[in-house]
This record gives C-alpha cells, sequence and structure tokens, in this order.
C-alpha cells in the first residue's frame, strides 16, 4: 500500500492529469491515472516509481528484492493504461516475470489505483532507456548496435581468451564455486537443504530415506548409508538432513565430520592423554553423528577400533547415525569384517549419476541461486555434454556465467560450444534411430527386428519404448520419424511409450538405473 505522504499531488500538475483530485479515494487508492499523453515528467515517474519498489520490499524478501528490483527495476512511463518497466538484465525479466508478475501487478495497481497492462523490458544497466554501449570490447567480436542487450548480435569470429589473466580469472571462479565442501565439527551449510537438492529416478530413494531419517531421528532408520562417486549429492544429503533436524528438533545435538577428522580427533586424544574427553565427546554429546568418506578409515586399525566402540555405543543408546562413502560396505578394503557387518546392517543405499531430465533440472536450479541468465538450450547442451556428476555439470555453468560478466555479453549457443569445448554435432553424426536401437536390443537381448515389428510380448514392448524414449530425448527425432522406423506406428502411439518410460523412471529405482546403464552406453 502507498504512503499516506506519497506527493503525488503536488508535482503531477500536467495536462494529461488536469481533473485529478489530489487526495485518495475511500478505498485508500491513489486516483485512477489515465495518461494517454504520456505526460509525466522524470520527477514524477521517479515517484510513482519508488511507491512501486516500497510497496513490493514489503511482500518480497529482501535477498530477493535486493537481487531483482532494488536497482534494477526502473518506470519508464505511463500511456493510458498502460505500463512501460525495464530492468537491467535478461536474467532479472526471467525471475520477475515468472515468480513476481503477480505481486508487482499487485504493487501497481495499489499504487495507480487502477489495474494497467504491464510491459517489462530489459535495458543496459549504465546508460539507460534505448542505449547500447559503445565501451571497447574484445577484437574478436562485431558488435551490431541494438535497442537492448537480448538485441545485440555478436558474429564470433574467433572466441579464443582475450588474455590469460582474464581466462584466470574466470577459471579460479569455477574452482571456488565447485570445490568439495570440506565440513568441520558442528558447521551445518544452511544452503544444502531438502528444498534444493534436485530428486531424479538417480537418488530418489537415497532423498527419501534421508527425507525419513530427518523425520524421526533415531527410529526410522538409526544407521542410514548413502554411496556413489564423487560430486553426486551425498554432502548435500547429510546437510539437507542435519538442517531439517535442527529446524525441527532444536535440542538435538548434531555433529558432521569426516572420517579423517575422526582420526585426527583420535590421535589428538591419545597425543594429550585425553582419551576419556573424546568418547565422552562422541558417545555423550552427540544425538546425531554424520560421518562423511567412511571409507576413508581403511587401513587404520587403531581409529577402527574406536570407531567400531562409538557406533555400538550410540546405537545401543538409540541415537541417529548417516554415513557416506564412494562405495557400499563390503566393497571398501582394509576394513575390518566386524565393521564392514555393523555398516552393512544400515540401510544401504546409492546414489548414481544423474539422468538427462534431472541434469537439466540441476542446471536452472543452480541457475537461480547463481543468478545466472542461461537460455534453454545452452541449458540442454550442457545436461547432454556433461554426463559424469554434478560438481563438473554446475562448474560448466559457473563458467559461462563468469564469462558473461566479465565480457558483459549474453550467452549463446555457440559461445557455450566454444567456451565448453562441447560438439554435440560430433555425437549426434552417430548417435541416430539404428544405434539406439541396436544399443537397446544388445542390452535386452531382443533383436532389432523385434523391436521394429508389431509384436506385443511384455520383454519386446519394455525394450520399444526405452528405445523411443532415447530416440526422442537423446537423438532428438520427431515422433513422425521414431514412428515410421518402429513399424510405422502413430506417433501418438511413440508418445504413450516415451511417457510410459518417463513415468516408471520417477517411480522405480531399479528401471531408472537400467536407463543410466543403457544412456551411458549410447
Amino acid at each position: 500500500m502507498t504512503n499516506d505522504n506519497f506527493p503525488i499531488a503536488n508535482f503531477l500538475d500536467t495536462n494529461a492529469l488536469q481533473g485529478l483530485v489530489s487526495q485518495k479515494s475511500d478505498t485508500g487508492f491513489l486516483p485512477s491515472i489515465d495518461n494517454s499523453q504520456d505526460g509525466f515528467g522524470e520527477a514524477e515517474l521517479n515517484e510513482i516509481n519508488s511507491e512501486i519498489l516500497k510497496s513490493l520490499s514489503i511482500n518480497v524478501p529482501k535477498q530477493k528484492f535486493d537481487a531483482f528490483f532494488a536497482n534494477s527495476l526502473k518506470l519508464q512511463k505511463i500511456k493510458g493504461k498502460e505500463i512501460f518497466l525495464c530492468t537491467t538484465s535478461n536474467f532479472n525479466k526471467k525471475m520477475i516475470s515468472d515468480y513476481y508478475m503477480e505481486l508487482l501487478t499487485t504493487s501497481i495497481n495499489e499504487t495507480l489505483g487502477s489495474t494497467h497492462k504491464i510491459h517489462l523490458s530489459v535495458i543496459d544497466k549504465e546508460l539507460g532507456v534505448g542505449t547500447i554501449s559503445d565501451q571497447k570490447l574484445p577484437d574478436n567480436y562485431i558488435v551490431n548496435k541494438a535497442a537492448t542487450v537480448k538485441k545485440m548480435s555478436f558474429s564470433i569470429n574467433d572466441l579464443r581468451p582475450a588474455g590469460n589473466e582474464v581466462m584466470d580469472s574466470i577459471n579460479s571462479r569455477v574452482m571456488e564455486s565447485t570445490k568439495p565442501v570440506k565440513t568441520f565439527h558442528h558447521v551445518i551449510d544452511r544452503k544444502k537443504t531438502f528444498d534444493t537438492f534436485i530428486v531424479g529416478p538417480s537418488n530418489n530413494l537415497a532423498h527419501a530415506s534421508a527425507t525419513a531419517v530427518s523425520n524421526n531421528p533415531g527410529k526410522a532408520y538409526s544407521a542410514l548409508y548413502v554411496y556413489g562417486g564423487s560430486g553426486l549429492g551425498k554432502t548435500h544429503l547429510l546437510h539437507a538432513i542435519a538442517n531439517k533436524i535442527l529446524s525441527s528438533r532444536p535440542n538435538l545435538k548434531i555433529d558432521i565430520t569426516s572420517a579423517t577428522d575422526f582420526m585426527s580427533d583420535m590421535m589428538a586424544a591419545y597425543s594429550n592423554n585425553d582419551i576419556v574427553s573424546f568418547r565422552k565427546r562422541y558417545y555423550e554429546d552427540v544425538d546425531v553423528l554424520m560421518v562423511d568418506d567412511i571409507h576413508m578409515l581403511k587401513d587404520k586399525k587403531g581409529t577402527q577400533e574406536e570407531f567400531f566402540n562409538v557406533f555400538n555405543e550410540l546405537q545401543r543408546r538409540k541415537k541417529q547415525l548417516v554415513f557416506t562413502s564412494d562405495k557400499e560396505p563390503r566393497e571398501i578394503t582394509g576394513l575390518e569384517d566386524r565393521i564392514k557387518t555393523r555398516l552393512s546392517s544400515s540401510l544401504v543405499v546409492d546414489i548414481s549419476s544423474p539422468d538427462y531430465e534431472t541434469r537439466v533440472s540441476i542446471l536452472k536450479q543452480k541457475a537461480i541461486e547463481e543468478n545466472i541468465f542461461i537460455p534453454d538450450d545452452v541449458i540442454e547442451l550442457i545436461a547432454t555434454g556433461v554426463k559424469s556428476n554434478i560438481r563438473e555439470l554446475e562448474g560448466s555453468l559457473i563458467k559461462l556465467g563468469a564469462y558473461a560478466s566479465v565480457f558483459n555479453v549474453d550467452i549463446d549457443l555457440e559461445t557455450a560450444k566454444e567456451q565448453l569445448k562441447i560438439n554435440p554435432d560430433d555425437h549426434q553424426k552417430t548417435v541416430n534411430i539404428e544405434t539406439i536401437s541396436k544399443t537397446v536390443s544388445k542390452y535386452f537381448n531382443v533383436p532389432v527386428a523385434d523391436l521394429r515389428s508389431k509384436g506385443r510380448q511384455k520383454d519386446i514392448v519394455k525394450a520399444r519404448h526405452i528405445a523411443m524414449y532415447f530416440c526422442y530425448y537423446i537423438g532428438r527425432f520427431t515422433l513422425v520419424q521414431i514412428g515410421d522406423f518402429f513399424g510405422k506406428r502413430d506417433h501418438t502411439s511413440v508418445m504413450h511409450g516415451v511417457n510410459k518410460v518417463k513415468g516408471l523412471i520417477k517411480t522405480d529405482s531399479e528401471y531408472s538405473k537400467v536407463i543410466y546403464e543403457i544412456e551411458s552406453q549410447i
């Protein structure tokens, strides 16, 4: 709601405002404004803009308000029942349009007292409306001037770095943003929550198990063991559990550590002849113990002895234990059998590499967190080209964001290909409907001829649907092209098969593993 002292009537005396009363109506709104002649001066527009922002600041969280509105949203003009605003980046425009348009509409209506059609555009932050910077860009760009950053077109003759210093700066940002998090006792990363954890077929069981543990620590599963490759989200789940318990059970004592730090604590205790304090800390002063990278205990016999005692004591006291590792317990060499047995008695779940759709979702979430505007075709490029782990996936996004920031340009598909050294065309030359079908055929031991036939046996239908799924999402073939190959089927039959696979991926963890295994062979 606008401020009672808002002095709009004191200085808006243009011809377009003749007849307006100088007070608010009984509803509390300012009089309805019909500025059909676009008669507002800069001072009037600035004052209205200030009131809109003031209203927004009440309803938008401060961090988001500062990021997307405070120094970014500018009122350009009001014409009749239309209001024209601009913001300083494509990312801001997308965020406002997707998430804050309703609040923005409400703030405008409250400020002006009537409904207006909103037009939101992008301008150059430094030079104002309708201008483009004349700053010197690298010689490898040819710039065609246009009204907005979005309309700037670049002919990329050579996207080689403008200098080693610049690229070193970009690479350092990537390393800083994607380096593994080192956790210390009682330090919980508040950003790593279940809300920011992207769930997909590669991690849905681990996510569900972690959620159950966080809701009932020490009761649902007394010990949870999550294993998988580096950079797949195991540590994120640890902190998500801790954050959830911290919010719902703040009286519980949570200790996040690593196997290496556990060993260091034990050695320090022995050196100081104070093993009593060490045992008190791990036996009595903890309700939830989380140990990251438990496989690092291998070949450490003294540490394994103390860990064995801690495990038994905390289970006896019905406390919660959570472990992560790069492999399941029985596969860890150099670990005593009795410890393998204890760890195997936990609820053991794995996290595998994310599938294509999950990779896309992770990239979009990370782009929002980092305030990076990346077009969908670039998101899809990264998701197609980077499959190994989430850390590498996010690193690619951070690199493009840093590049865009350093050179003050929007990222397009060609720039992304050059900077990330990804050329999907080479892959697509070898990936066609035939090669996909042969890969699926080999995996299920079902002849390609059967996949293309009218056969309705269960194993054939399953393999056929999976082949269709990969042809659609990996090969990027049309429904008609896929239908023609698989027995001249109608496009609706193909879509049914693709959707069935998508549904099973989300609900069946074993099925999703099969999908990932086949994808890795294509």
